[in-house]
Parts: C-alpha cells; sequence; structure tokens
C-alpha cells in the first residue's frame, strides 16, 4: 500500500526511484486508473488516489467481510438505517446543517441519482442549467435524456473564476457542483444567494453535487446548499472522492422538496436498486472514523497544488483549486492531452469533454505523492 506520508524533497526523483514507484503503484492499484495507459505513462487522469482509503475503512470491511454477510436490517427501510444517520451525522458536525435522515434515499452512485431524478421530474426538453466547463458524465447524461444544457460559463478571473447568470427561462433544474469540478472553486454564500434568488424566480429544482466538499482548503468554506432553499433542494454526495472509494458504489440523496421525495417512494422499491451492504459499511466507516486520515491525505494534497504554482510555467494559466486533488490547465489549443501523453508520456483528460470553455484545456489529478507529483510536473515543463 502507498504511503500517504510523502518524502521531504520536492526536487524530481532519479528516474531509477520514479521507475520503482511507478511499478509498485502499478502493483498495488490494479483499476481503470493505471491499467488504461501504455507502459511508462504516469496516468494523472481519472479521479483516484495513488493511496491507500483509510485504515478504519479496510477494517470495517475486513470485519464485515469475515461476519455476517446476509441480509441487513435495513435493507427494507434505508432511510432508519447506519448511512442514513451518518450522514445526517457529518452534515451537523461539519457544515451545521440539520439535515433529517428520513429525507435520505440510497443509490450507487452520484450519475445514477441525477438520471433518476431528472427522470422522475422533468422531460425530454426540459432544460438544465450547469457550471460550465463540467463533469463531463453530467454533460452525457444530460445530452442522453435530452434535457438541453443552458451553460453557466465560469470565466478566468484574476487567481479564480467568475460567472454571470444567464436568463434560466426553460430550465426546470439547476445542476449544482459545489466544490465545482473541474476548476476546483468553492462558491461563496454571496453566489449561492444570488443563485436561489434565480432558482426561486424560474421555479426550478437544485440538484446538489457536493461530493468534493470534504476536498476544500482553508480558508474556503463548503456551504450546503440545502442550508439556503431546503424546500428546493435535493444534496447528492458520497464518501468515495474524499476517501479514495470509487468503487465502492454507495452514495445518498437527501430529498429536501416533499413532492420529489414523493415522486421517488411511489416507484417500485428496488427500481433502481439499492446501497450494497459493504459499501454502506465502508462509508458509515469513512464519515465516523476516518477524519484523522482525511486530514492527513489533505495536508498532502494541498502542499501538491501549491507545489503545481511553484514548478509549471506560467504558460498553463494554473490557478491553485479552492478544493478538490484536480488542476484545470490552460494548454491555448485543442487536442493537447494526446499531445501529452504521446510526447511527455503523462496521461491527462481531455478538456474539449467538459464541455463549452473546455477544449484548451487539459485537467491533471494531483492525488498522489510528491515524488511521482513532481516527476509529472518535470515531464510537463
Amino acid at each position: 500500500m502507498t504511503d500517504t506520508n510523502p518524502p521531504k524533497e520536492t526536487h524530481a526523483p532519479k528516474e531509477t526511484n520514479v521507475s520503482k514507484e511507478m511499478q509498485d503503484l502499478k502493483e498495488t492499484h490494479d483499476g481503470l486508473k493505471w491499467a488504461l495507459p501504455a507502459p511508462g505513462v504516469i496516468p494523472a487522469w481519472i479521479a483516484d488516489m495513488d493511496l491507500s482509503t483509510a485504515p478504519e475503512v479496510i477494517e470495517a470491511l475486513t470485519r464485515r467481510a469475515a461476519g455476517d454477510l446476509g441480509y441487513p436490517t435495513w435493507l427494507d427501510q434505508p432511510q432508519s438505517g447506519p448511512l442514513a444517520e451518518a450522514f445526517a451525522e457529518r452534515m451537523a458536525a461539519r457544515h451545521g446543517w440539520a439535515a433529517d435522515p428520513s429525507y435520505v434515499h440510497t443509490f450507487s452512485d452520484i450519475n445514477q441519482a441525477l438520471q433518476v431524478l431528472l427522470h422522475l421530474w422533468t422531460r425530454p426538453g426540459d432544460g438544465v442549467a450547469l457550471h460550465t466547463p463540467a463533469y463531463h458524465p453530467f454533460l452525457t447524461t444530460l445530452d442522453t435524456m435530452e434535457r438541453p444544457l443552458v451553460p453557466i460559463q465560469l470565466e478566468p478571473d484574476g487567481d479564480a473564476w467568475r460567472f454571470e447568470v444567464p436568463d434560466l427561462s426553460g430550465c426546470r433544474v439547476l445542476l449544482l457542483v459545489n466544490p465545482q469540478n473541474p476548476t476546483g472553486r468553492v462558491f461563496t454564500r454571496a453566489e449561492l444567494e444570488g443563485l436561489a434568488e434565480h432558482v426561486e424566480r424560474h421555479d426550478l429544482l437544485v440538484l446538489a453535487d457536493e461530493i468534493h466538499a470534504d476536498l476544500t482548503y482553508e480558508p474556503h468554506r463548503h456551504i450546503p446548499f440545502a442550508t439556503i432553499l431546503p424546500e428546493r433542494t435535493v444534496t447528492l454526495t458520497s464518501a468515495t472522492k474524499a476517501f479514495n472509494l470509487g468503487g465502492i458504489r454507495c452514495s445518498v440523496a437527501h430529498i429536501g422538496p416533499a413532492e420529489v421525495r414523493a415522486a421517488v417512494a411511489a416507484q417500485p422499491p428496488f427500481l433502481f436498486g439499492s446501497a450494497n451492504l459493504l459499501g454502506v459499511e465502508a462509508t458509515v466507516a469513512a464519515w465516523r472514523h476516518g477524519d484523522a486520515w482525511l486530514d492527513r491525505t489533505r495536508a498532502l494534497l494541498d502542499r501538491n497544488r501549491r507545489l503545481i504554482a511553484e514548478r509549471l510555467p506560467d504558460r498553463f494559466g494554473y490557478r491553485v483549486p479552492q478544493a478538490t486533488y484536480l488542476a484545470w490547465l490552460h494548454t491555448g489549443r485543442p487536442g493537447t492531452a494526446e499531445v501529452i501523453e504521446r510526447e511527455a508520456k503523462v496521461r491527462l483528460n481531455d478538456g474539449a469533454a467538459f464541455g463549452p470553455g473546455g477544449a484548451d484545456y487539459v485537467r491533471l489529478n494531483f492525488a498522489t505523492t510528491e515524488a511521482m507529483l513532481s516527476e509529472i510536473l518535470t515531464r510537463l515543463s
């Protein structure tokens, strides 16, 4: 397993050390991130960390695997189960939000939750407002489901990003990703309250993807949108990003609007699946017992986001993200992700997939050791 405590040095490691670390990571991380790139290419694309998850999560999974793997007591009533309670406890402790566990519905992941809610609450042709550039699976969902995208374009503004809200007539939903992927922007209370005015004016439902909330850096603060408009907000979240559990397939939707809860409850109980036992076990362990690990990991990520600013040439137009472990880099022309992978042997996400405003960018995942990140930056430079 890879140690979350990185070496002190920040200079580029010797090639032999880099090769050995790459081999070690490839042996211990056999998922999509490391399996897809060609030999010698460092993967810095899909949003998985090169770190082991919290030991408390591993202990919980090991204990459960050695015990009862039968039907859980909460199978028919997920709202009264441990996941809903752990979610409510975490929201109260970290964000001062008194979330109601009886409003919680479980899904396999946020993409599924989004698709279910759009299916139940909207129709083809209903517009969905979304800050762009945007998490590309959301764009694919809107296109496939024929829900026209109404972009709220993020524009560079000094060291951060700004936006102007367009006319939202014809919209049915605001899909709010906060903290924002891929820019790492954390929206302020004033910005969220301004969005709330538009939501009420146009009678919108808010689907708030807050999966990166636990990866917010000081002095920024994550503000759940449900604390501003609880009666219009469905909060979507999971432990998968902050605790490196992408394969666990477990998420929650806190459904504030009574009409939306009723629409979900009216469906056959297992039509959309349900949370799996090991996913719930891992998520509850992470939320209740994993914060010491999370603090250490966030400290590493904080150092890494600053290292990029120190090492990467100015031509990449890097703005230090306020949250997430994703760097949004300006290359100045489309198609550079392919060039970088071929020439520099680093696999990044092509910004064109992130929709309007993304074509001249690439996305870099810096959730790795400082030594590996240093080698990535050397290759990019």
